[in-house]
């Protein structure tokens, strides 16, 4: 019987360790050939450890299947173009990239600092550009390719302390919706998670209250395993059709996002003025202003 994955050549950055071996594991597991790339960082992204790759290289190839390791950061243009050339010098293709590698800066808006802000859209939005770019070619000469980015309801909803974070993965979801327009002509798909998921960058997040402390615990019940099927999926040839397209994953729960579309207009005949806005334009429109939610008023019943 023929596996989900059998025959693909599949790129998962940040896959040393959570949620990316997860699902280098599964890929292999799958019948995936995998690269894995993990820079082997701290979690604010300082460091370099060639461990955690050759640790999942190892697992994979403990179990009969195949991967090489790389070790190239995502946020040099160069070191993408390594990683993808590792996995065409070791296995002379590639069908999917999975865009997981990320790291966190958090701090409140007013404090965040210049590097604080750029060292996590580097990694997090430039590197998921820098991978998508380098594999675009080949994906366009072959005819076929998939993107799986990860994003994240930081963005989607919203999350205190976290503006270069949410910011990043916004614009991960213009990134993977333009790959998705402009490549679709080529056979290529781009698709975004939001996971909900325990790993190191959510157990990094301070814990103080309460009411904190019952969602941390809700969300330790949250494996990284249980994101990988989806994006196993999205990479195979099972979801041709599927593009364009941002999903979350909470345990055992899938959902489709909404994307931006217009909820609701007013018109003036003659024109607006900044006190015609005032008395009648935002009046109609505030029954649709959406509240200042954080991801947890939105997902606010137990994960299933």
């Amino acid at each position: 019987m023929a596996r989900m994955a059998d025959g693909k050549v599949v790129v998962v950055t940040g896959s040393g360790g959570g949620i990316g071996k997860s699902i280098a594991l599964l890929m292999a597991a799958h019948g995936a050939k995998v690269v894995v790339n993990d820079i082997g960082a701290a979690l604010d992204g300082s460091g370099h450890d060639d461990g955690p790759a050759a640790a999942t290289v190892r697992e994979i190839k403990a179990v009969g299947g195949e991967a090489v390791a790389n070790t190239d950061s995502v946020a040099d243009p160069k070191g993408a173009e390594r990683l993808i050339q590792t996995g065409l010098d070791a296995f002379g293709r590639i069908d999917a990239v999975v865009n997981n590698a990320g790291i966190l800066r958090d701090r409140i808006f007013h404090r965040m600092s210049l590097d604080e802000w750029r060292a996590v859209i580097d990694v997090h939005l430039n590197g998921s550009f820098h991978v998508s770019k380098a594999a675009a070619n080949h994906f366009k000469e072959q005819g076929s390719g998939a993107f799986v980015h990860f994003t994240s309801t930081s963005g989607l909803v919203g999350n205190l302390g976290q503006a270069n974070y949410s910011a990043a993965k916004m614009g991960i979801v213009g990134l993977s919706k333009s790959i998705a327009l402009d490549m679709a002509k080529f056979g290529v798909r781009s698709n975004a998670i939001a996971p909900f998921a325990w790993s190191r960058m959510i157990g990094s997040i301070p814990v103080t209250e309460e009411a904190q402390k019952a969602r941390v615990a809700k969300l330790q019940s949250m494996t990284p395993d249980k994101i990988a099927p989806l994006v196993v999926y999205l990479c195979s040839d099972a979801a041709k059709e599927v593009t364009g397209q941002i999903f979350s994953v909470r345990n055992n729960e899938i959902f489709l996002m909404s994307q931006p579309r217009p909820l609701r207009s007013v018109q003036a005949g003659g024109g607006w003025t900044p006190e015609s806005i005032a008395e009648h334009a935002m009046p109609a429109l505030k029954a649709s202003f959406y509240d200042l939610d954080v991801s947890a008023d939105v997902f606010s019943w137990d994960p299933v």
